[in-house]
C-alpha cells in the first residue's frame, strides 16, 4: 500500500513539474506583471506629490513675481496705467490746501485714538501695552507711506498705491494675534495724501509749462512789434522818398518836352506805383500793430524728422511769417520745415484753436494737447480749413524735404562705395 501511495506521489510530483515545465513563462510574466504594477504605483504616486509641489511652487513664483511688480518702476506706460485724477482743483494752493487738510485729519484720528482699533471680542487689560503696540503700528504704516508720498510721480503713482494698501495688510496681518488693526478711513486718507501730493506737483509743473508757453507768447508778440515798427519806420522813410522825387518830377513836366517828357511820364508813373507801395506797406505795418489778434496760421511738415503725414499747426503775428517757420528749423530738428499753407486770419488764435480742437483726438502728444503736432493727412486740414475760413486756401501738397532727401542720396552714394571696395584677406609681414 505504501509502495503503490509513494509511486502515486512520484507521478504527480512528475505531471506537477512538467506542468510548471509547460507554463513557467506564463508565471513568470504575472510575476513581472505584479512588479511592474507596483512600480507603477509608486511612480503615479511620486507624480501626483511632485504635481502637487509643483502647483505650489508654480502659485508661489506668480506671488513673487507680483510681489516684485509692486516695487518696481518700469518705464513702461502700458504697465503704469493711466492714471485718472481724484481731486480736479484748477490751482496748485488748491491742492496745497487739501494735502494739509488730509494731513489735519490723519493727526486728528491718531490723537483722539481713532487710528487703530481693538478687534470686536478682545478687550486689552493693559493699555499701556495697548498704546505702545499702536505706536509701533503707526510709526511703521506711516514711514513707509511718507517714504512713497515723498517720491511720489507719474511713473509710479498706481505703483506706490498699490505698496500703501500692502504695506497696510502686511502690519494687520503681522499683529493679529494682538488683536489690533489701523482702520482702513486711516489708510485711505494716506492714499488721498499720496493722490493729492502727485497732482499737486502735476498741477505746478502745467502751471510752469504754462508760465514758460505765455513768456514764449510775450517774448514772440515783443519780436512782431519790434517788426511792425521797422517795417513801419522803413515805409514812412520809402514813402517820403518817394514823395518828393515824385512832387519835383511833376514840377519839371513843365520844363521838357519830346522824348524826355514821355520819359519823365513813366518816371511819374513808376513813382507813383512805389508811393502807393510804400504806403500800403505802412499802413499794414500800422494796421497788424494794432490788431493784436490778426496773423498768420500755418501748416509746415518735416518729413526727416518726425516722418509723413505729421503736421505741425501753429500760428505767428511776424510781419514776414517765413521768418517763424525758418526759426523753427534752426536748432531743434535736423532738416528745415516745408510749408504747406500760411493762412493770415483777423484772429488767429481762434482760428489755430479750432484747427487743434477738430484734430485734439490725433494730436501726437496725448498727455499736453498745447502741443501743435497731429498725425493726420493733408487732405484732412485742408477740408478742415475751408469749412472755417471764407476764402479758399491753397494749400502745397509736395513735401520738398530738399536736405532729407539729399541727405539720403548722399548716405546710399557711400553705402554704394563701400560695396565696391575689395576685402583683400590680410597676409602676415613674414612667413618666418
Amino acid at each position: 500500500m505504501d509502495l503503490f501511495k509513494n509511486k502515486k506521489l512520484k507521478q504527480c510530483e512528475r505531471e506537477k513539474q512538467s506542468l510548471l515545465d509547460k507554463y513557467s513563462e506564463i508565471i513568470d510574466l504575472e510575476d513581472e506583471i505584479e512588479k511592474v504594477n507596483k512600480q507603477l504605483s509608486e511612480i503615479q504616486s511620486e507624480r501626483a506629490r511632485i504635481a502637487v509641489d509643483y502647483e505650489r511652487g508654480k502659485k508661489k513664483l506668480e506671488d513673487l513675481v507680483e510681489e516684485t511688480k509692486v516695487y518696481e518702476s518700469k518705464l513702461d506706460l502700458v504697465s503704469f496705467g493711466h492714471y485718472d485724477p481724484i481731486f480736479n482743483f484748477d490751482d496748485s494752493d488748491s491742492y496745497k490746501r487739501k494735502i494739509e487738510e488730509i494731513v489735519a485729519q490723519q493727526k486728528s484720528m491718531i490723537k483722539s485714538g481713532l487710528a487703530c482699533y481693538e478687534v470686536e471680542g478682545h478687550e486689552w487689560k493693559s493699555r499701556k501695552a495697548f498704546i505702545s503696540i499702536v505706536k509701533t503700528m503707526m510709526k511703521a504704516f506711516n514711514g513707509e507711506c511718507n517714504n512713497l508720498i515723498s517720491r511720489v510721480k507719474w511713473n509710479n503713482i498706481l505703483t506706490f498705491q498699490k505698496r500703501i494698501e500692502k504695506e497696510y495688510n502686511s502690519i494687520n496681518r503681522i499683529n493679529k494675534n494682538n488683536n489690533i488693526e489701523i482702520k482702513p478711513l486711516y489708510k485711505k486718507l494716506k492714499i488721498d495724501e499720496l493722490r493729492a501730493t502727485y497732482e499737486h506737483r502735476l498741477k505746478k509743473h502745467q502751471e510752469k509749462e504754462k508760465q514758460r508757453e505765455e513768456r514764449a507768447r510775450i517774448r514772440e508778440e515783443e519780436r512782431a512789434q519790434r517788426d511792425f515798427e521797422i517795417a513801419r519806420k522803413k515805409a514812412e522813410k520809402e514813402e517820403a522818398f518817394y514823395q518828393m522825387a515824385l512832387e519835383k518830377a511833376k514840377k519839371d513836366l513843365g520844363l521838357v518836352s519830346g522824348e524826355k517828357l514821355s520819359e519823365l511820364e513813366s518816371q511819374i508813373t513808376n513813382l507813383e506805383e512805389k508811393l502807393k507801395f510804400a504806403h500800403e506797406q505802412r499802413e499794414r505795418a500800422i494796421s497788424m500793430a494794432q490788431q493784436t489778434k490778426s496773423g498768420y496760421v500755418y501748416v509746415i511738415s518735416n518729413v526727416g524728422s518726425f516722418g509723413e503725414d505729421i503736421y505741425k499747426i501753429g500760428l505767428t503775428r511776424r510781419l514776414e511769417p517765413l521768418d517763424r517757420v525758418r526759426e523753427l528749423g534752426d536748432s531743434s530738428v535736423p532738416f528745415r520745415f516745408d510749408v504747406h499753407a500760411m493762412i493770415y486770419s483777423n484772429d488767429a488764435p481762434a482760428l489755430e484753436y479750432e484747427l487743434h480742437q477738430t484734430f485734439k483726438d490725433k494730436s501726437l502728444n496725448l498727455v499736453n494737447f498745447r502741443k501743435e503736432f497731429f498725425k493726420v493727412s493733408l487732405d484732412e486740414i485742408e477740408r478742415a480749413v475751408n469749412k472755417i475760413v471764407e476764402n479758399e486756401v491753397e494749400f502745397v501738397r509736395v513735401k520738398e524735404a530738399q536736405e532729407y532727401r539729399e541727405s539720403i542720396s548722399i548716405r546710399e552714394k557711400v553705402n554704394e562705395e563701400r560695396e565696391k571696395e575689395i576685402d583683400l584677406p590680410r597676409f602676415p609681414n613674414s612667413i618666418f
